[in-house]
Order: structure tokens, then C-alpha cells, then sequence
């Protein structure tokens, strides 16, 4: 994993900058030695900024970007100049990026769409100049107020990958082989379990030009939601897809033992996934004749839909398309 390109968890230190100090200055020319206050206000310190880009996909632009530090806030002067704002800086991250405090692990943003511009580290607010603090009872104030001081911080960025269909199965279950026949992924394959150690997105092409995204998620063992296998780090992806694929190879002792396993690992680490739409698709099908798929049908469950579907003939292949695209579309 040390060489991999996908990158979906970096930890920032940043700090936003400072504002910059009102000026304390009085209005002093040839003609007019007490002309008042005319100190102008600090700058705004600069943010930092997380911007949705589709052109990103990973993390890995920032994994070696370890301390960020937006500009300070310039200071006022005389004749009521303003300070100049800080430059802000803006990170670019990849659509299904999550912002977390690193010390008490609460969410503070998710980027979602494209473009999308979020504060993660807001500026300091410039100081007012003593122009702003003169009144009928002090014609000439002699202070200002300082600028406010920037925000810093530990914060985690994950990335939670959006994907209409997810792929959920446990290792030699098909996914790669699936993702492979109907889009242009290339994962690699082999027959070993946790061949996938990244998750992989193909485009599935359907009618009319119209498609959606199917996302390969390096499969998931018994106690994946305690961290066994490769565990926490990719079962977070799975909680943005819209439709969760089930497979389960046909020669499984027990596919619905199977399926119950899957689908527990994914309760225990999110009940919220139980909600989603759900398919149970037995891969490898080929290996079954008629009256096989009819014995194994007769204890899948009842309440999602199921079918049976083999990457190597083609078999189910369309019927599979042709279920998935009806759910994400309902």
C-alpha cells in the first residue's frame, strides 16, 4: 500500500491568518494641524479553503503537504487606508471528501459537488482603525483595536467515494471480473484473496448514451467492522453509494450465510447502510445448471431482489444492468 496512488486519508495541520491591526494615526497636514482621526482598518486574514474538483479522484496530492498557512492580514494606516486582506488558500480535493477536527473527530464539512467552496480554517478579522471610535465625547481617540488572531489546527481529510452502485462481497467473490465486463476498468485480477487494494470506478454504459458508476470495494471479511482485513479503511466508501451490490460466488458452502455476514459487517459499522437498496447477485453462475439455481433461489431471501449472472458467459449480465439501473432511477 506504501507505493499506491489512491490516497483517502491525509492529516493537515493548517492555520489560517491573522488579521491585520487597526492604525492609530490623526489627520496631520500643512493647513490642518488637528484634523482628526484617520486611521484605517486591518485586512482580513487569509482562509483556507477546500474546493470540490471532479478532476481529482484521490487524496494524494496533499499526503506529503503537511503544514498550511494561509497569509496575514495586512495592517491600516493613515488617511484611511484599509489593510490589505490575506491571500486565501485553496485546496482542491476530490468530490466525497469529509473534514474532520483531528483531536475530537467531529465532521465540520463535506464536499459534495463540484466547485463547491467550503471555509475549513476561517481568517482573522482585521482590527477597526480609530477613525471608527471617535464620537462627540472623544474627537481624538488614541487607540484601535488589534486584528483577531487566525484559526489552527490538526484536521483529517477522508474521502468517501461516490458511486451510484457499490460492489460488497467478501475477497474472490467476482467484483473485479463484474467491474471489468460492463465498464473499461481495468482492476487487477487473480485468484487470491485481496487481489483489489484500492477501490476501483468503471463506468457502466447503458441505453441512449446513459450510464452510472459502479465502484469495486476491496472485499470484506468477518469482523471487518473491528478493523480485521483491511477493514475500516475502505468500509467508509460504501456509505456513499446508492445501491449496494451483494455477491456471493456460486460455489459458496452457504451463500445466505454469506450475505448475512456481509450485511451484519455493514450494520455494525453503520446501521444506517441496513436502509439502503440492496441486490444479491450469485456470481460464477455458469458452474450451476437449471435445477441447481432453482434449489439454491428457493433460500435466498424474499425481500430484495436476487438473480444469478456469470462475467465469464455473459450470462445475466444485461438482466443485472437492466435491475440496477431501474433502482437507481425509482
Amino acid at each position: 500500500m506504501a507505493n499506491s496512488n489512491f490516497v483517502d486519508y491525509v492529516k493537515l495541520f493548517c492555520a489560517s491568518g491573522n488579521g491585520g491591526n487597526g492604525s492609530v494615526h490623526l489627520r496631520r497636514e500643512k493647513y490642518i494641524p488637528k484634523g482628526g482621526p484617520d486611521g484605517g482598518d486591518g485586512g482580513r486574514g487569509g482562509h483556507i479553503i477546500l474546493r470540490g474538483n471532479r478532476q481529482y479522484w484521490t487524496l494524494i496530492h496533499l499526503k506529503y503537504r503537511k503544514h498550511i498557512k494561509a497569509e496575514s492580514g495586512g495592517n491600516g494606516s493613515g488617511q484611511l487606508c484599509h489593510g490589505a486582506n490575506g491571500q486565501d488558500i485553496i485546496l482542491d480535493v476530490p468530490l466525497g471528501t469529509v473534514a474532520k477536527d483531528a483531536e475530537t473527530g467531529e465532521i465540520l464539512l463535506e464536499i459534495l459537488e463540484d466547485g463547491e467552496e467550503r471555509i475549513l480554517c476561517k481568517g482573522g478579522r482585521g482590527g477597526l482603525g480609530n477613525t471608527n471610535f471617535k464620537s462627540a465625547t472623544n474627537q481624538t481617540p488614541r487607540y484601535a483595536q488589534p486584528g483577531e488572531e487566525g484559526v489552527e489546527g490538526w484536521f483529517i481529510l477522508e474521502l468517501k467515494i461516490l458511486a451510484d452502485v457499490g460492489l460488497v462481497g467478501f475477497p474472490n467473490a467476482g467484483k473485479s471480473t463484474l467491474l471489468s465486463t460492463v465498464s473499461a476498468a481495468k482492476p487487477k485480477i487473480a485468484d487470491y484473496a485481496f487481489t483489489t487494494m484500492e477501490p476501483n470506478l468503471g463506468i457502466v454504459s447503458y441505453y441512449d448514451d446513459r450510464s452510472f458508476v459502479m465502484a469495486d470495494i476491496p472485499g470484506i471479511i468477518e469482523g471487518a467492522h473491528e478493523g480485521k482485513g483491511l477493514g475500516l479503511r475502505f468500509l467508509r466508501h460504501i456509505e456513499r453509494n446508492s445501491v449496494l451490490l451483494f455477491l456471493v460466488p456460486a460455489d459458496s458452502k452457504d451463500i445466505l450465510a454469506e450475505y448475512r455476514i456481509l450485511l451484519k459487517e455493514l450494520k455494525l459499522y453503520n446501521p444506517e447502510l441496513a436502509d439502503k437498496r440492496r441486490v444479491l447477485a450469485v456470481s460464477k453462475s455458469d458452474m450451476l445448471d437449471d435445477e441447481l439455481k432453482s434449489e439454491i433461489k428457493r433460500h435466498l431471501p424474499r425481500k430484495i431482489d436476487t438473480l444469478f449472472f456469470s462475467s465469464f458467459t455473459n450470462e445475466g449480465i444485461k438482466e443485472l444492468k437492466d435491475l440496477l439501473w431501474k433502482l437507481l432511477n425509482e
